[in-house]
Parts: structure tokens; sequence; C-alpha cells
């Protein structure tokens, strides 16, 4: 008999660098160092002789034996995370519910997908959002009124609250296609003082742009303020001001070339989010499969993230 090499772990690692396109980006999927993952890939290419994809082509083009290992992959991987949640209801007791607050307006492009394959996963789980935004999501958290909160900073002074990374990004300007401020490779916080700025109508210290440039330069343009991101993209296409939001929520308007962008600052403005809710939830299956595939979704799904 065949003595098989094959583990679950080098499954996933197929599994990451099919879905993320390429070794790096499967390396932070995993949680693993690029030399790592490299060396699990290895083992199995010199067990079978053969190349598992080609190095060169971006995204990578999986040989037939590399193919045939996906497939087993793709069939058994669900297998063994379904019966995984099986243990863990058998354990911990069925259901449970998750309502989940927000504090930023462009969350829900990517916590829809995110909730539809939790959902899938955990139908006996009720999912809900607790409606509106919220300034003080964790607050609702000591209120009883929601389970889980996802916010832009950890506050480390905040007494019985667990925080669980999920991603970060870049934040960039935007501007319309004919704005003088294009011929710049980058903007500072001194080329905002004569700009409009477009923000929606939530405190300065939830603003990323304001927070951690406009304020510390003591820069104080005029403001407008909206609600809907749409809203915000039509009147910087129409010149009426500037905007600053995360790369992978404009993404598709910047590829139609319906407005333009530009970094802020040499290395860029970046902004995270993260998972809070109560420790009581934290050791719950549920609410760690949640954010694992919150994390996984939205690190496939969207452009420019980065797993925190």
């Amino acid at each position: 008999m065949i003595q098989s090499i094959l583990e679950i772990r080098h499954l996933r690692t197929l599994q990451a660098l099919r879905d993320s396109g390429s070794l790096v980006r499967a390396a932070q999927l995993l949680n693993l160092t690029q030399s790592a993952l490299s060396h699990q890939i290895k083992l199995l290419e010199d067990r079978y002789g053969t190349p598992l994809f080609e190095r060169k082509s971006v995204p990578p083009q999986f040989s037939a034996t590399g193919t045939r290992l996906l497939q087993l992959a793709d069939a058994v991987l669900p297998q063994v995370e379904a019966a995984e949640r099986d243990v863990a209801r058998l354990s911990q007791g069925q259901g449970g519910q998750l309502r989940i607050a927000v504090e930023c307006h462009t969350c829900f492009d990517w916590l829809m997908p995110a909730m539809d394959a939790f959902r899938a996963r955990w139908p006996e789980v009720e999912l809900d959002i607790v409606s509106g935004f919220h300034a003080d999501p964790v607050g609702l958290l000591h209120q009883g009124r929601a389970d889980l909160a996802i916010v832009s900073e950890v506050d480390a002074q905040e007494q019985g609250v667990d925080y669980h990374p999920l991603f970060g990004f870049e934040i960039r300007a935007l501007l319309a296609n004919t704005h003088a401020l294009l011929a710049k490779p980058y903007l500072v916080a001194q080329d905002f003082a004569d700009q409009t700025v477009i923000t929606y109508p939530v405190p300065d210290e939830m603003l990323d742009l304001v927070r951690q440039v406009l304020e510390p330069a003591g820069v104080r343009p005029p403001r407008r303020t909206t609600e809907l991101t749409v809203a915000m993209l039509q009147l910087v296409a129409s010149g009426r001001g500037v905007a600053a939001l995360p790369l992978w929520a404009v993404q598709g308007y910047l590829d139609r070339g319906y407005v333009a962008a530009r970094p802020i600052g040499t290395r860029g403005l970046r902004g995270e989010l993260h998972a809070a809710c109560l420790p009581q939830l934290s050791s719950r299956p549920f609410l760690q499969d949640f954010v694992r595939v919150t994390r996984e979704t939205s690190f496939v799904t969207l452009k420019g993230v980065e797993l925190l």
C-alpha cells in the first residue's frame, strides 16, 4: 500500500494559492511565511516528481497533477470543515445569534458576502445587522444591543472587550478626472487646504483623513457631507470637492474612469478594521468561524487588502 504524505495543510495550501493568485498572498492568507509555504509545495513536488503549477504565471496555472490535488482539496476540505462545525455543535450546543453593528458606511460592500458565506455554514445562528450607523458600536455590546461590532481602531483602554483583527487597506484621495492635483504623484495635508473635502456625516475622530493627516498638520479645509458613497463620488466627478475612501470600495469606479485617485502621503494612508465582542462570545465556534470567513472572503475578493 502506498504511504501518502498528503495532509490537510497541503490541501489548504493549494486552495489558498488558487484563490489568492500568488505565493505571497497565499502565505498571508494562511498566516505562514513564504518560505514555509514554498517548502510545503516543494515537498509535494519532490514526492510526485512533477511541478504542481507554473511559477512564472500570474495567477498560477496548475499542472495536471496540481489540478487533480485541487479537485481532492475541493472535495475533502468542505467535509472536514463541516465535521468540525458539527463537533462544535455537539459539544457546545446549537444555535445562537450574531447581531452586528458597524461604524463605517462602506462596510456593507464586504460584510454582505461574508454574511452569506457564514449563513450557509451556520444556518442555525441568527444573523442580523443593527440598523443605522453607530458612532459607538462597542457601547452597544455593553448595552446588550449588539453581539459584534466592526470598528476601525482597537481601544486599549476599553475593558471587557476582545478584538479580532480583520484586514488593513489603503485609503486614496479621489478627484475629478480634470483636477489639477492629478499632476502630483501623491497628496499631502496642505493640498487639501483650499479644497472642499466631502465626507460622511460622522465625528472627525472616525475619519482617517482628518485624524491622521489634516488635524496633525493644522489643516482645516471647507467641508461637505453626504450619507451615500455614490453621492460622494458624483460630487467628486462633478468637481464639487475631493474625498478619501478605501481603495477596495471605489476600485470599480476607478476602473471605469469615473473619478481618479492619488495616494495620500509618501507611504500612503492606511486604515484597519477589527471585530469586537464581549469575551464570553469569543470562545464560541461560530464567532471564530465568522471572523475566519470574513478575513478569507475579504482577502480574496477585495483589491489591495492585507490581513492583520
